[in-house]
């Protein structure tokens, strides 16, 4: 059985994504399109599309063209919505890096990217040199100034003239996210133009937005919910976007009353905070009219619970790396959403249930992998045929790795997962990166990562070590938080006599995490 949206197809122009999100900017030239959340500082689109020229011209002037790639290692601020259009415009390739990341980490997808500048900011470009210099880049710029690195404002000094690029939409790559997929370690996603262009047609399909709305961009850039939701989707719906570098309660509640905020795409722990701290009493939040909640699953209580303190309407999307991101979007009209689910299928989208066993389709209130097909469906993972052929298959089917189950009016409710990837505060952990770091301690002999149960992070990476010699859990841990970004730290840890494991030697993975879920409920 194959289930669609509710809603019409839509028309899916086959245009590079700069003159798409655009084509209202001209009108909009006094509008404030991006604010820097802390300081006040504000861009119009007159200026958002004049930096983005001159930007462009700029990189084309350095020798960066078509197919070259751009790592933007920078935490959300106006310039990141300029760097990221401006490399769009040339058809250069934007890899989008959690400025949270190690230099081994950082190191990692420079080079498996191929990248040829990296962009950051002052804070953190000692660790972007020492990555730079173990990788190929040619150059690193610095948003503001910072000795070691040229000023990406050099850039603007340009002669604005941006060269004539041929792009085809359908083909090349605009974006080069990092994702686990359903399996192993972090995997470059070629996303193209028209998959970007789709995504923004499909969700506004589903949903026009307003231009009155002013959005919160706390959910980072680099990932690609912050990314295609809120700043390019925002660009082309003629939003204003007020970006925060970090995220702090009091002053997420502090931007959002006092710019007067309507709309938040957010992750469960925020909605989660939202509903039951206290501290969020002392702010007028009385513009928010909507909340999205996206990027893992969102408790039915929990929702309700935020929805009622703040009088304002939560839902719930669903979507993957590897789709754009959208692929199920819930109405904002409260009759129709139903708390708990994701959903049901944006225009221009299929999806299937199917039995992991069997590979029959199933139908609706039956359990089964969500299988998703449509034009927002990434190109492939970057130098990995064996990876993109296990996730898409001939006929275009994407196996998302998650279970789920459809009801009679096509609402989705992801409820488990095959694949292997940890959800913490809706960023990706990869079991096997984990590992990896893990075994190189020298007094464990064998280890295995699950996704332990959490109330507020949704699920924490839990460690099950074997060990050779003598250590305490917590010079283990600390041992493996030195190595990885903050989000990938190890925050339970277990000594066992051995890892279960098949007779071919592979992590019998769902042992653990059946354990886990017992104690958990008898806990």
């Amino acid at each position: 059985m194959i289930f669609r949206s509710p809603h019409p197809d839509v028309e899916i122009p086959a245009r590079p994504l700069t003159q798409f999100v655009f084509q209202r900017a001209e009108r909009l030239a006094d509008k404030p399109a991006l604010i820097d959340g802390p300081s006040g500082r504000t861009i119009t689109y007159s200026q958002l599309a004049g930096a983005t020229r001159l930007a462009a011209a700029g990189l084309a002037e350095r020798g960066f063209g078509k197919g070259d790639v751009f790592a933007i290692y920078s935490p959300n601020i106006p310039e990141y919505g300029i760097a990221f259009l401006a490399v769009a415009r040339l058809g250069g390739i934007n890899t989008t890096v959690n400025p949270l990341y190690t230099v081994e980490e950082l190191t990692f997808q420079l080079n498996d990217s191929g990248a040829k500048y990296l962009v950051t900011i002052p804070q953190f470009l000692d660790k972007a040199l020492e990555a730079a210099r173990l990788s190929k880049v040619e150059e690193v710029f610095v948003f503001g100034e910072a000795d070691g690195a040229t000023p990406f404002a050099a850039l603007l000094k340009s002669s604005g003239q941006v060269p004539d690029v041929e792009i085809d939409a359908r083909e090349d790559i605009i974006a080069l996210p990092y994702s686990s997929g359903t399996t192993g370690l972090p995997k470059g996603v070629m996303l193209t133009h028209y998959n970007l262009v789709a995504n923004c047609c499909q969700a506004t399909g589903f949903e026009p937005i307003s231009e009155d709305e002013v959005l919160i961009g706390v959910l980072p850039f680099y990932h690609i919910y912050g990314m295609v939701v809120i700043l390019n989707m925002g660009i082309y719906s003629g939003n204003t976007i007020v970006t925060m570098p970090r995220f702090d309660l009091e002053q997420f509640l502090k931007t959002l009353q006092d710019y007067k905020v309507t709309r938040a795409y957010l992750v469960p722990p925020i909605v989660l905070a939202l509903a039951k701290h206290p501290v969020v009493d002392n702010y007028d939040l009385s513009a928010l009219r909507l909340i999205n909640s996206g990027a893992a699953p969102l408790g039915e209580d929990v929702a309700r619970a935020c929805a009622e303190r703040l009088g304002c309407i939560v839902r719930q999307g669903y979507g993957l790396t590897e789709t754009s991101p959208v692929t199920h979007m819930s109405s904002k009209d409260p009759a129709k959403i139903k708390l708990g689910a994701s959903g049901q299928c944006i225009p221009n989208t299929e999806c299937r249930i199917v039995d992991t066993a069997t590979g029959e389709d199933l139908g609706s209130n039956e359990k089964g992998e969500v299988w998703i097909r449509g034009p927002q469906v990434m190109k492939g993972y970057l130098n990995n045929p064996d990876a993109t052929a296990f996730t898409v298959d001939e006929d275009g089917w994407l196996h998302t790795g998650d279970i789920g189950y459809a009801d009679e009016e096509g609402y989705f409710y992801i409820v488990d997962r095959v694949k292997e990837l940890i959800k913490y505060k809706g960023m990706q952990v990869a079991p096997a990166e984990l590992e990896a770091v893990l075994l190189t301690h020298p007094a464990i002999s064998d280890a295995a990562v699950i996704p332990s149960p959490d109330e507020e992070a949704g699920e924490i990476p839990k460690a099950f070590v074997v060990l050779k010699s003598e250590v305490t859990p917590e010079e283990i841990m600390a041992f493996v938080a030195e190595r990885v970004a903050p989000h990938k730290k190890i925050r339970l840890l277990e000594m066992v006599d051995q890892i279960p494991k098949t007779a071919s030697g592979k992590i019998l993975r769902r042992v653990l995490v059946e354990g886990e879920r017992a104690r958990a409920q008898q806990g």
